[in-house]
């Protein structure tokens, strides 16, 4: 059978041009709608459209803190020695927390990715003895407000409010490291990077496998080693 191709009643919108009459064009979201939406989430809040509802005017306070930034991949965003002043809203991209150690030694304690908020939750690192740096991983796009104006916002919104807010990633973060330490003098190495595998799949695949060494406790040369195991037993 022979075909003849016609563009004039071909309906695929792969088939026609930008300027089509037939594609529906959308007007993109604004920026201020993905913070609005990130905090929504960090906080629990559904929005539900009424601008004079109270959890309403309270993103509404904070979104206006935020500005963004865009951001390369190995950008320091706090460094040790310096206090931590920022909070971070990720919209895009995967950010870093560790220490570094004076001989250069990397110890990585947490990734956070998109939706996530990053603030300086010790007190220690709010100061001249903070211990802790901040580095995005991959390209980034976040929403960064000041972290004193930020906590001083949710506290005239409630006497509560900030330590229920506090305490929850406060609670996360410790509940993660000490999995993470426990798992690291428990079990072998071979079972941790399973676990990696099952649990962090989309950090296996943007986060460079040198950082990911140094969060599952071995050097370089041993993950790869798990990697290439991994890969054979999967073929």
């Amino acid at each position: 059978m022979n075909s003849i191709f016609r563009p004039d009643v071909s309906s695929a919108p792969c088939m026609l041009g930008d300027n089509n009459p037939d594609i529906i064009q959308h007007d993109s979201a604004p920026a201020e709608v993905a913070l609005l939406n990130g905090l929504s989430r960090v906080f629990g809040i559904r929005l539900a459209g009424h601008e004079n509802d109270p959890d309403a005017r309270f993103l509404a306070d904070l979104a206006r803190l935020f500005h963004q930034r865009r951001v390369d991949a190995d950008t320091n965003l706090e460094k040790h020695d310096s206090p931590w002043a920022s909070v971070y809203l990720i919209q895009y991209g995967i950010l870093r927390l560790f220490r570094e150690a004076p001989n250069g030694k990397i110890s990585v304690h947490h990734f956070f990715s998109e939706g996530d908020m990053v603030w300086p939750v010790f007190g220690r690192s709010r100061t001249v003895r903070n211990t802790l740096c901040l580095t995005s991983c991959t390209p980034a796009t976040l929403w960064v407000a000041d972290f004193a104006a930020f906590r001083s916002a949710i506290q005239s919104h409630g006497e509560g409010l900030w330590p229920q807010f506090a305490l929850a990633l406060t609670e996360e973060m410790a509940e993660l490291t000490s999995m993470r330490e426990f798992r690291k003098h428990t079990m072998p190495a071979r079972e941790r990077y399973q676990l990696l595998l099952e649990e962090y799949p989309e950090l296996v695949r943007r986060v460079p496998d040198n950082q990911l060494a140094s969060w599952l406790g071995v050097v370089p040369a041993t993950f790869s080693r798990l990697k290439t195991g991994a890969a054979g037993n999967r073929a």
